[in-house]
């Protein structure tokens, strides 16, 4: 388990790029085509509001599942299948319904298997904990290669370790619950949640970047 772990991880130095790249965001987004900055900043805050609440409710989805009851459950999963929804629809002014709906199942697999790693935690079943790792690697490999195909300016290693650390993020904070660490686990919530940042204004750089002219 640990070898995933430290290979889901290993794509934090991409994101350190990433992260540096976005200190000239202000300037590169003007320049391409004279993006209108009000424009520019209302779907960068848009993206971050949504991606907020993505990781708000899947911790809700898999950490109190146990806990809950089938209504509450039931509740839960409507609200991240809403909030995923919002995400990719993000999406379809620039990419259209087809493509919007294959991040969209991206997303819902990477969901999906943090959802089987957390009960695979629960039950301390080590070979479902592995194949549900395994699963986030690869869509975290898949999901690098949809977003650079749709979008030259995003490069396949940057989409890829956007999502793997986003993934790692909530296999960490499983760990950490399970164990009863609470403490910790609010500190990865803090970690989660910039970093659901840096996903959101890197992907609105890159689609300003290819659409200047949609934004002006």
């Amino acid at each position: 388990m640990k070898s995933y772990i430290r290979k889901m991880f290993q794509p934090m130095a991409v994101l350190v790029l990433a992260i540096a790249g976005l200190a000239g965001w202000d300037y590169e987004s003007h320049a391409a085509g004279n993006a209108n900055s009000a424009s520019v900043a209302e779907m960068k805050q848009s993206f971050r509001d949504l991606w907020l609440g993505h990781i708000y409710w899947v911790q809700h989805a898999v950490l109190d599942s146990v806990k809950s009851s089938p209504a509450e459950r039931d509740a839960v999963k409507k609200e991240v299948d809403s909030n995923t929804k919002q995400i990719a629809s993000m999406l379809t002014p620039y990419y259209g319904e087809e493509r919007s709906q294959q991040f969209q199942t991206l997303l819902d697999v990477n969901i999906d298997a943090v959802r089987e790693y957390s009960e695979a935690t629960t039950a301390g079943n080590k070979s479902q904990q592995d194949a549900a790792l395994a699963r986030l690697a690869n869509n975290a490999n898949d999901f690098g290669a949809f977003m650079s195909k749709i979008n030259p300016h995003l490069l396949e290693s940057t989409a890829r370790g956007l999502l793997a650390a986003h993934g790692a993020h909530h296999v960490l904070q499983i760990n950490q619950y399970k164990k009863k660490e609470y403490a910790h686990v609010d500190e990865t919530w803090k970690l989660m949640r910039e970093h659901v940042y840096v996903i959101a204004d890197t992907l609105t750089q890159a689609i300003v970047k290819q659409f200047p002219n949609k934004f002006s």
